[in-house]
């Protein structure tokens, strides 16, 4: 059994849910102490606990220290089942970052299509929006050999939640070796601003602001009023469409935020992304080394690795035997190159 301690690196959930996928991967049983020890909030939130649900469920694990606040966790892995399964977190915990704890075991595990259905939040703070996982994550999967498909039902927003949308997940034999080296040229530049039982006009604030810091065209920015919402929220959605990639960043409202200052945050993402001339974005870097782990390996082109990614990095070593080698070529330019070798 591996020994895990939570507070590793950034000491947030993605060495939980990390952890948990490649534990369902390998069969390797772990214990995990000081989960999320690196939080104002250390243990077990509501997301959390799910994804470790999600996982025993299609693992038939056995779990113990599963429950809301607890810093300690026992996983022992059996066999990988596909099937239909429904997650609801019940809030508005990220429903995209329990997707994400389950999504490669049932991708290279299982033998037949999985349906999996989310409930709760689809755009929340320090977690992927939905936006992401579909126009930017998931095509980059296919490219390896993926199958992914994503239906969309309802928005979900802190702290209501009431999100909903489902997974469709095609076994896959393997993953192809991916290679990401330039974006190629910027094909369309879009912005959409979601607002739900808030005034319209702070859409419009956030993509007036957004246009202007970026010089884009306003024409290109547009707002999505949310129908019937479960309960306030706002998000907004930069998308960046490039001759090899699509990279999309995103913003959420908060009470007491201006819409400028939501805005300007986002737009200074995209300038630092477009200035450093890469492929690959931040946040994706980090998404990326678990498949390309999991699978045949490869390279891509990205901005300096941030804690999430060093951390993840890290955390594959020690469950695979893989060797995640980062160059810097220039100020905010950096090249990843991924060899795995085999499973422990």
């Amino acid at each position: 059994m591996l020994s895990i301690d939570g507070s590793m690196g950034e000491g947030g959930g993605q060495v939980l849910r990390t952890s948990l996928a490649l534990s369902l991967l390998t069969g390797t049983a772990f214990d995990i102490t000081r989960i999320r020890a690196g939080r104002p909030r250390p243990g077990l939130m509501r997301q959390h606990l799910v994804a470790v649900q999600a996982a025993a469920r299609i693992g038939n694990a056995l779990v113990s220290g599963a429950e809301i606040g607890s810093t300690e966790l026992v996983f022992r892995p059996r066999e990988i089942h596909g099937g239909t399964y429904e997650f609801p977190i019940g809030s508005a915990g990220s429903t995209t970052l329990v997707f994400q704890t389950v999504l490669f075991p049932l991708l290279l595990a299982t033998t037949e299509p999985s349906t999996v259905r989310f409930e709760g939040g689809t755009h929340n703070p320090l977690a992927p929006p939905l936006d992401f996982l579909r126009s930017a994550y998931i095509p980059l999967l296919a490219r390896m050999g993926a199958r992914i498909d994503i239906a969309f039902e309802r928005y979900g927003f802190y702290p209501a939640g009431g999100g909903a949308w489902s997974a469709t997940i095609h076994p896959a034999s393997r993953l192809e070796r991916f290679e990401l080296l330039e974006r190629g040229e910027i094909r369309a530049q879009r912005g959409n601003a979601i607002v739900a039982q808030i005034p319209a006009t702070v859409a419009l604030r956030e993509l007036d602001t957004l246009t202007a810091a970026l010089g884009w065209d306003r024409a290109g920015a547009r707002p999505t009023v949310v129908p019937n919402p479960h309960g306030p929220g706002n998000a907004l959605i930069a998308t960046i469409e490039g001759e090899h990639v699509t990279e999309v960043f995103s913003g959420i409202g908060e009470r007491g935020v201006r819409a400028e200052r939501v805005a300007q945050g986002v737009a200074d993402e995209v300038t630092r992304y477009l200035r450093a001339g890469v492929p690959v974005g931040e946040h994706l870097a980090d998404q990326l080394l678990l498949p390309m782990a999991l699978g045949s390996g490869g390279s891509f082109r990205t901005l300096a690795p941030s804690m999430h990614f060093l951390t993840q990095s890290d955390l594959l070593k020690v469950f695979l035997d893989v060797h995640v080698h980062t160059t810097q070529e220039s100020d905010d330019v950096w090249r990843v190159d991924v060899e795995p070798k085999r499973a422990n």
